[in-house]
């Protein structure tokens, strides 16, 4: 069988060539997870080793022993991450030093770092890693970060979600379960920092690719943050009527967040050049509302008032390099308020559609609350 960029199977041979891989089957569909890069999902199909390969991997990086000491963008559609990113509770710049990209640093417990396999089978895999972080404040977490992720089966879609699938939809879907422990013997409390669990996938880029974010008409305060790396243009981000598009094309570096106040738990993308609806639920903490804050500032004021929801475009960097292309969609579990000993967690499911405009058009409808066609629409594909 002859594979080609772009397919699954041409995916997991590169990704064998060089680590131990862990496939998830069920029917058709399969998830490749890597325990060598913290057990995240690399890649998925609904269609086997000549099926679409949803994860955006950069296969220039693949085995690689001049590793970054800044982050090494290997791809996956699902990674495991902690936050805030910026502010004085940071994990990814030192302290004294200003938030600039050529300062960021992403800990090696969740960048280069291999996690240990748990247990392993054809429909599920754990992963697990203990290890210690420092914020910028100068705070020492000592943290068991454990992540199991399971494949669902094509056949009980219908009873995971709200819709009814035509047989000619094609899909793959797994969920994954996230936790964080605090496992020093100091309590984490907002006086000196608290860690959150950030999700992070990875995806394929396209002038075709709209990311949909579905959010509380009814909420308060601002309906999307869209400074993050400079303000997003309006030709690449709309708001309408409950709903956010934004453009997932790689080839312009921006990013946007939903406060908690605002967010709902599922959000998506359409490409429109592959016909793929790609849905993510998460859970989303509604007894909290103490989200760390990621902006890249030495000090925050509300270092918890930060994003539940966050999409990212890749682009061009200042210095003319870029990390990608690549778009992700990402989610938060609120600050992890934890006496010693105690847990966090954070679930999260993610589904890839594949089929005609119709057939998709029912279940972005209902689970997104926009019809491919407004998609399409909203945001000029060119």
């Amino acid at each position: 069988m002859t594979l080609e960029k772009g397919q699954y199977g041409y995916d997991l041979e590169r990704l064998q060539k060089y680590y131990s891989t862990i496939e998830l089957v069920a029917g058709a569909s399969r998830v490749v997870l890597v325990p060598e890069l913290q057990g995240r999902v690399m890649t998925s199909s609904t269609s086997g080793a000549k099926g679409f390969s949803f994860g955006w991997i950069n296969h220039e990086l693949l085995g690689t022993s001049q590793l970054s000491e800044t982050f090494n963008p290997f791809g996956g559609e699902e990674r495991f991450w902690i936050g805030p990113e910026g502010g004085q509770f940071s994990f990814y710049f030192e302290k004294g030093k200003p938030m600039e990209m050529q300062n960021w640093r992403v800990p090696e417990a969740i960048d280069t770092l291999p996690w240990d396999v748990i247990e392993a089978s054809q429909e599920t895999a754990t992963f697990q890693k203990a290890f210690r972080l420092k914020n910028y404040s100068g705070t020492n977490f000592h943290i068991e970060a454990t992540r199991r992720v399971s494949i669902i089966d094509p056949i009980e879609i219908e009873e995971y979600l709200p819709i009814k699938m035509d047989e000619s939809v094609r899909v793959v879907a797994y969920e994954s379960l996230n936790q964080l422990k605090n496992a020093g013997a100091s309590d984490w409390i907002k006086e000196t920092g608290m860690p959150s669990i950030w999700m992070l996938s990875m995806y394929q880029p396209s002038p075709e690719v709209t990311i949909v974010v579905p959010f509380k008409k009814e909420g308060e305060g601002l309906v999307v943050t869209d400074d993050y790396f400079g303000k997003v243009p309006s030709d690449r981000l709309k708001v309408d009527d409950g709903v956010i598009y934004f453009k997932a094309d790689g080839k312009f570096r921006s990013k946007i967040g939903v406060s908690p106040e605002r967010a709902l738990p599922t959000l998506g993308s359409y490409d429109d050049k592959n016909k793929c609806l790609t849905i993510l639920i998460c859970s989303l903490d509604s007894t909290s509302t103490d989200f760390v804050n990621s902006s890249w500032v030495e000090f925050q004021d509300e270092p918890f008032r930060g994003d539940a929801i966050n999409a990212y475009n890749d682009g061009p960097l200042a210095d003319g390099g870029q990390l990608g292309p690549f778009y992700e969609l990402e989610s938060s579990s609120s600050a992890a308020a934890l006496k010693a000993g105690e847990v966090k967690m954070h679930f999260q499911q993610t589904y890839h559609f594949e089929g005609d405009e119709k057939s998709l058009n029912s279940i972005a409808e209902k689970l997104l609350g926009v019809s491919i066609r407004q998609i399409k629409s909203n945001l000029e594909h060119r």
